[in-house]
């Protein structure tokens, strides 16, 4: 079961959703296809062949694929046969195959199998076993809507003594589920003469049970699909409800293909084989809030706690037949050495302003009153110079007392400010017209550029469709920084409590001077672990409702040793797949910047095709050293205090050290009302290269959660380092083609 804390027990106690695997007289074979496959074909193979040999579960570890079986299964015979059960395979689900000749080869196991691999094994018994070990539970059905608590788990290794340990972890996701098919959505909307408008983009979700696809995402539509090719289709589905979708008389108008996950293969379905998923732009269809459904997808830590021991519970009954069974989950008073707290709790970090005042996270507004900014912008050198603000009012607000206190917390942060009120009514105005009108507004305003537009926008807009160019914020964020001029958006309910703003104003200030590109703050200790810190961020979107390129943006921002930023910079341009090329990489590494220092480069998920290679290579011709850590923000095991019998909000700064390269962070405090926080994984590429550096992972713990202290937009610490903060936003503004004109390098923090 999960870890609970004995009340005798005073020590705090800290707990996972790792389980260990504790394992005996596995029945393991290791093979070889020949010619060998590609990663994405031997994974759906081995899948295929899972589900198809009854008792027999097969995964790809490159470059070997291996099969668990019953401890007394004849292993022998799957070898003799295997011509056989291929083509059964191959017929079944697996035709884009069927033009090779395999064979296979059985490889002796000369040493124990590695960790992974029995994790692996375990995860593909828990994924494809029948009947699925993880029913899900539903929590509230309304108007035809569920939330349910569903079950996710995947393979996990984690050091312990310096062994690797085979384990798996178990969580829970609350998820809507819509009870009507996709059909019946499609049929009873106001658009279905449009299917591509409808239904492209619209993340679905397979109604059989056996379908284990997951969410997958509309990318295409079948228009009038021939008897023939739906006739293949019926053969190659399944399960019966697929084949009796592609029956229908709907089928014979069009069918829908569907992406899964980074999977490049599209699965062409009969739309009543398909359920979509509920999201805040389709609730009010079906009379539903969406604050009432969020509210139900919270889960108490009494409710999580229960569910942990189900799913352990059931996993054990599917694993334990094959040899398999779950450990307690991983705790600090079973493993005490692997949990990690900062000396110091973070928020009384020391922070740094101006006039070498001192002050702590927890107390930044009294720093920046009492110093000021850390640096100021060579603009504002002279402190005479007042901020020039252009206040452009959207929504017909009284907002004299709400100028008054911002010019009086700018002075307070020892600035100046001049406030411009324009108010500009937009009523009686289609989405059409109001755009041109801001338009029109924005341009005058720009004849005499302030340094700012602090705008004030009717709530209306926050779920404009900017695909159709209906936003304003994008419009008003697009036509101020194609001029270099900052902005600052308000929405209207932000503002109807006037005895809000000074809360308001105590987010919104600080980030109004770093976007002018004032340093507000930095870490008062430097950072020993490099000399500088780069964030790496590729973002893409494919043209709209066509396949082809893809549009990207790379982006890199550089920081000191201290945290202070220097420079952002920008690089976009058409490309496939997820790899940053060559190229892009070394216009954003610049010699004269980094030659001689040691650089910390943290990469926005995982490093991805030749990018380690790449880097390595131009450090070494540029003359520096980098350490590289992979930030991951998903598929991460949650921790938890243990209170009682119960789990509980983990403490900001937990770590666990699942390998001496790799650790799980929290970096955030979520009040339970809320949900539960997400932490980060963050992994340290070893490889033996002279150009590479890799610190202890406790190091890198540490300066990443001091990283997070860092963000000037809101008082609220953030999840990310400030280093890879708002790199998404970075590139989808510059995807839609927003971003200061002819300047893809500066040194203000635009994206604040």
């Amino acid at each position: 079961m999960i870890t609970t804390a004995s009340v005798s027990q005073p020590q705090i106690i800290f707990s996972s959703e790792i389980f260990p695997l504790n394992f005996s007289d596995l029945n393991i074979i290791c093979f070889q296809l020949n010619p060998h496959l590609e990663t994405e074909d031997a994974i759906r193979l081995s899948f295929h062949l899972s589900r198809t040999l009854p008792h027999i579960f097969v995964i790809w570890n490159k470059p070997y694929f291996y099969a668990l079986a019953l401890p007394n299964y004849p292993f022998g015979l799957l070898v003799q046969e295997w011509k056989d059960i291929l083509a059964q395979v191959v017929e079944e689900g697996l035709t884009d195959l069927s033009d090779r000749t395999l064979q296979l080869q059985e490889v002796t196991l000369t040493e124990a199998v590695p960790a992974n691999v029995i994790s692996l094994l375990a995860f593909q018994v828990l994924k494809t076993s029948k009947p699925y070990p993880f029913l899900p539970i539903t929590k509230l059905s309304k108007n035809g809507v569920q939330v349910r608590r569903n079950a996710e788990f995947w393979a996990e290794t984690i050091e312990i003594d310096g062994v690797l340990q085979p384990a798996i972890t178990l969580t829970t996701k609350s998820k809507f589920l819509l009870i009507k098919n996709l059909a019946n959505f499609y049929l009873n909307h106001t658009d279905k003469s449009n299917p591509e408008k409808l239904l492209i983009n619209l993340s679905v979700r397979a109604i059989s049970r056996d379908d284990v696809q997951g969410n997958g995402t509309i990318t295409k539509i079948i228009r009038q699909p021939s008897l023939e090719h739906r006739q293949k289709l019926i053969e190659l589905a399944k399960t019966e409800v697929s084949k009796q979708a592609l029956k229908d008389d709907l089928s014979n108008e069009l069918l829908v293909a569907v992406k899964f996950g980074k999977n490049k293969k599209l699965y062409e379905y009969g739309l009543s084989a398909l359920r979509p998923c509920i999201t805040s732009e389709t609730v009010t269809r079906f009379g539903l809030d969406w604050g009432e459904l969020l509210k139900e997808t919270k889960i108490s830590y009494k409710e999580r706690t229960e569910l942990l021991i189900t799913y352990k519970s059931n996993a054990d009954n599917a694993l334990i037949t094959y040899g398999l069974q779950l450990g307690r989950s991983i705790n600090s008073r079973d493993y005490q050495n692997i949990f990690w707290q900062p000396a110091t709790a973070i928020e009384n970090t020391s922070l740094l302003f101006g006039n070498g005042t001192i002050s702590t996270q927890n107390r930044i507004l009294k720093g920046l009153s009492q110093g000021g900014v850390y640096r100021r912008h060579n603009k504002f050198g002279d402190i005479s110079r007042p901020i020039r603000i252009t206040a452009l009012n959207l929504c017909e607000l009284n907002l004299e007392t709400f100028f008054s206190q911002l010019k009086q917390h700018l002075k307070n942060y020892k600035f100046n400010s001049i406030v411009s009120p324009q108010t500009t009514s937009l009523k009686n105005l289609s989405g059409t017209q109001a755009r041109a009108k801001v338009e029109e507004v924005v341009n005058e305003l720009i004849n005499t550029p302030p340094d700012i537009v602090l705008t004030f926008l009717p709530q209306s807009d926050r779920n404009a469709d900017d695909d159709d160019g209906g936003s304003l914020y994008h419009k008003i964020y697009d036509l101020l920084l194609q001029q270099q001029i900052a902005s600052q958006m308000i929405y209207e309910d932000t503002l109807k409590n006037s005895s809000n703003y000074k809360n308001i104003l105590q987010q919104v200030v600080p980030g109004i001077l770093a976007k002018l590109g004032n340093v507000p703050f930095v870490l008062q200790e430097t950072l020993q672990i490099a000399d500088n810190f780069i964030g790496l961020d590729i973002s893409r979107e494919s043209k709209t409702r066509l396949s082809g390129t893809m549009n990207a943006c790379a982006s890199t921002r550089l920081y000191g040793k201290q945290g202070e930023f220097i420079r952002y910079r920008l690089k976009d341009g058409l490309i496939q797949g997820e790899e940053i090329p060559k190229n892009f990489l070394e216009r954003l590494l610049p010699k004269n910047e980094l030659e001689g220092k040691t650089v910390l480069i943290y990469r926005d998920g995982k490093f991805c095709g030749q990018e380690i290679f790449n880097l390595l290579e131009w450090a070494e011709a540029i003359g520096c050293k980098l350490i590289l850590v992979e930030c991951k923000k998903s598929g991460i095991p949650r921790l938890y205090t243990v209170a009682g019998k119960f789990i509980n909000t983990p403490e900001k700064g937990l770590a666990l050290r699942i390998s001496s390269s790799e650790a799980v962070l929290v970096t955030t405090q979520v009040p339970e009302k809320m949900g539960l926080a997400l932490p980060l994984r963050l992994t340290v590429i070893c490889e033996n290269h002279s150009a590479l550096i890799s610190p202890p992972i406790e190091q890198v713990v540490e300066t990443t959660l001091k990283l997070t202290l860092l963000h000037y937009g809101a008082l609220k610490i953030p999840r990310l380092p400030k280093p890879v903060y708002g790199s998404h936003k970075i590139a989808k503004l510059r995807l839609r083609g927003i971003y200061p004109a002819s300047k893809l390098e500066g040194d203000t923090e635009f994206w604040l």
